[in-house]
């Protein structure tokens, strides 16, 4: 086998083998595990990056003889419950991920811990309660019914009683649940003539998104505006099922497959149809691109949605280089500082979001590319808010540093996260937009 030290080639990924009984094995977890925790302690290349390393290497310092074999595997679970599955490791510094014969895949590996645990029956209340996003969702689109929770949500007893009951941290932000769902108020698309490009299909399908279509419908009626204005047909698609995403990082990897069965037969057909889909939540977005076809690399269909998925920046960059985006932009920007999710950077699409909003007169964007701490639901866990909050620390510093009119992210919950962060440690603070929000405010939309 091969010694030589790190790649010299491009990261690449291995099909996730959960069906394999092998796979939820504890003996052979562990065994995988103090492989690769061996050079992990051997490199300390990723020390900065999450709370999972450092972890790690303390508990390898407090052995007799600062090795691996030393470390109580029992303790092996304080280093899985510190990562987040943002990927940054696998994609920005492990230099032993395949294809290098050490073949390390951090983040796949914790996941099958996580899954190990939850096949095992230990995964909390609290935890199965925050990654249901369909069920939370109920209470969206019922206006006295919203308004009643969003109140509650944001009173000191009921935050406190959430905190000692699930472990839901009282001073995290939490979002807010629409009166009226996305889809009850998505306008149908103009009869516009497709027009395809050389890189991109000229009609779009648009996968919501949980968030999207409960939380923050204003995102996506924007994504619509722009379409519209862009003179490009589109459509919603109806009836969508989480993407899979919070199950995945809970290890619930069947559930993760019933969301597949849902989604997949729709997106499949629609991308048959020659539709390219866009989401507006970056998670969700490398959920079709990444790890559905690595959990179902032998379905024909989810090769298919996956090939058809675009990031909506993607989209308009390759519109743009298309001669088919229009630059009759009419409202300045600003200064806008500009956060790059995790879950964008590991969809190895480079800053189109950054270039898209650079094309805006008067617009200069600072960008910042570091995990802002807020990882979907870990963040807002009482055991880990804390430590969300100082793995933010450096972004928040960056998005203030330029003093900017507005501080933006793909991730809107990393928006919000930034935004609290921001106020917590005294920084002068700015408009929080989306991106598809700064895009249609400078078109005039």
């Amino acid at each position: 086998m091969s010694t030589r030290e790190g790649n010299l080639e491009a990261p690449t990924r291995h099909p996730l083998d959960w069906k394999n009984p092998d796979f939820y094995d504890e003996e052979k977890l562990n065994a995988e595990l103090e492989r690769v925790f061996d050079i992990c302690h051997g490199c300390r290349r990723c020390v900065s990056l999450c709370g999972s390393f450092p972890t790690l290497f303390d508990l390898v310092d407090a052995t007799d003889d600062g090795e691996v074999h030393g470390v109580d595997k029992k303790d092996y679970a304080k280093v899985v419950d510190q990562c987040y599955l943002c990927d940054l490791c696998y994609m920005t510094k492990c230099p032993y991920v395949p294809p290098h014969s050490w073949n390390l895949d951090f983040p796949h590996l914790m996941l099958r811990a996580k899954a190990v645990k939850h096949q095992k029956g230990e995964t909390t209340l609290r935890d199965k309660i925050l990654s249901s996003t369909d069920k939370l969702g109920q209470f969206a689109g019922i206006p006295i019914v919203t308004q009643a929770v969003n109140v509650l949500n944001d009173t000191s007893l009921v935050r406190s009683v959430v905190e000692t009951t699930l472990g839901v941290d009282k001073k995290a932000w939490r979002p807010s649940y629409a009166s009226k769902k996305f889809k009850q108020i998505a306008k149908e698309s103009n009869a516009w003539p497709v027009k395809n490009g050389e890189r991109t299909p000229g009609k779009v399908a648009v996968y919501a998104t949980c968030f999207i279509n409960y939380n923050e419908p204003g995102i996506g009626q924007d994504l619509l505006k722009v379409l519209e204005h862009n003179e490009i047909p589109y459509q919603v698609v109806d009836k969508e099922a989480c993407c899979g995403m919070p199950k995945l990082e809970l290890g619930d990897l069947e559930t993760v497959a019933k969301h597949k069965d849902i989604n997949i037969p729709k997106l499949a057909k629609l991308a048959k149809e020659g539709y390219a889909i866009v989401t507006p939540i970056p998670s969700c977005t490398l959920m079709f691109k990444q790890e559905l076809p690595l959990m179902f690399p032998e379905e024909a269909d989810v090769l298919l949605v996956r090939d058809a998925m675009w990031d909506p920046f993607e989209y308009f960059m390759a519109r743009q280089k298309d001669g088919l985006l229009k630059n009759d932009f009419k409202e300045e920007l600003g200064k806008v500082s500009y956060h790059v999710p995790c879950h964008s950077r590991v969809q190895n699409v480079g800053k189109k979001t950054a270039e898209t909003l650079q094309m805006i007169p008067g617009t200069t964007v600072n960008v910042v590319e570091r995990c802002s701490g807020h990882a979907g639901t870990w963040g807002c866990k009482k055991e880990y808010h804390s430590t969300a909050m100082k793995i933010g620390r450096p972004v928040f510093k960056s998005m203030a540093s330029t003093e900017p009119d507005y501080i933006s992210s793909d991730c809107q919950l990393a928006g919000h996260h930034i935004e609290q962060g921001m106020a917590e440690n005294g920084l002068k603070t700015a408009a929080l937009a989306h991106p598809l929000s700064l895009l249609a405010r400078a078109y005039g939309l």
